[in-house]
């Protein structure tokens, strides 16, 4: 018996990886959405997600994909109703958001489940086991993109809480989390605010683990011609780059797996997520979050050339 699950939040993502994602897994069936400005044909539609749980108290689960700033009250609303919750990235507006939730779900018994879509992309799971085999000396993120073409006229990405360049970033630092066998902290930060803007364009992070390796990440969405979202990792003995998002895994130049930007990704999610509320419990790895909140803490501020969205 498949799933009851409701959608909050009809955007380009929604559209284009959740609901084809759901749709392809029998342990789901669609029958809701919630959009202050988008309908889906063939479910119930409402105005917002209050009015959906009201009227439709049979649900059994909620994805929630509204920009991170509605997450919170769209979540603990989905939780004290009683149903299980899977959370878009990044997770909330604030890291105390993501705490409280873990403690409502498990108040009620419900999964919430903190999404991160890049660590299911193709090369990470042998990226981990490389990294956890090897002696680390070092790495680089290049994450670099041009905005127009992947957000265009998103002016909730630059408001207070969008993130700005970290929407994407904290993509790859998701990954890095899930690869690196150590854990890493921000050792120092540059964000670079557009003048007209609440959230930065571009940032440098230097990123150390305890023991002292250090990790130079790049972030900007001021990228043309290719883009660019790569993690480089160096051994004593060799060198891993996880390249295309995570979809490309090289390993001392000898190419071992080649998937296009997000290939099975979000199948991945829900997967995970029906073994979660098959089981029960709930996943919630907010580090890479954590590290983006760090970087805003300890980060150097640098005004840039205005940004028209």
């Amino acid at each position: 018996m498949s799933l009851k699950l409701g959608l909050v939040g009809i955007g380009k993502i929604a559209r284009d990886q959740h609901i084809p994602s759901i749709a392809a897994d029998p342990r789901f069936s669609l029958v809701a959405c919630a959009s202050r400005n988008a309908r889906v044909d063939g479910v119930a539609n409402f105005a917002d997600v209050e009015t959906m749980l009201a009227e439709m108290p049979d649900l059994d689960a909620i994805s929630i994909c509204t920009p991170p700033q509605a997450h919170f009250e769209a979540a603990l609303a989905a939780l004290r109703a009683g149903k299980h919750v899977m959370l878009e990235k990044p997770p909330a507006a604030t890291t105390r958001h993501i705490s409280l939730l873990q403690d409502e779900a498990a108040r009620h018994g419900r999964t919430l489940f903190q999404t991160w879509h890049s660590r299911f992309a193709a090369g990470v799971a042998l990226a981990r086991d490389w990294a956890r085999q090897s002696t680390l000396t070092g790495g680089t993120i290049r994450w670099k993109e041009d905005v127009y073409q992947w957000h265009p006229g998103q002016q909730w990405l630059w408001d207070a809480g969008g993130l700005g360049v970290f929407d994407p970033g904290i993509n790859a630092l998701s990954m890095l989390t899930e690869v690196l066998p150590v854990e890493a902290f921000v050792h120092k930060a540059v964000l670079e605010f557009p003048e007209n803007q609440q959230a930065p364009i571009a940032a440098r992070l230097d990123l150390r683990t305890e023991a002292g390796l250090a990790i130079d990440a790049e972030f900007d969405f001021r990228q043309t011609g290719d883009q660019t979202w790569d993690i480089e990792l160096f051994s004593s003995t060799g060198r891993l780059r996880l390249a295309n998002g995570g979809g490309l895994l090289e390993i001392d130049g000898k190419q071992l797996v080649a998937a296009g930007p997000l290939e099975g990704e979000y199948p991945g999610l829900y997967a995970r997520f029906a073994e979660l509320c098959a089981a029960g419990k709930s996943e919630v790895d907010w580090r890479p979050f954590q590290l983006v909140a760090d970087a805003f803490l300890i980060g150097e501020r640098r005004i840039v050339a205005a940004h028209k969205v």
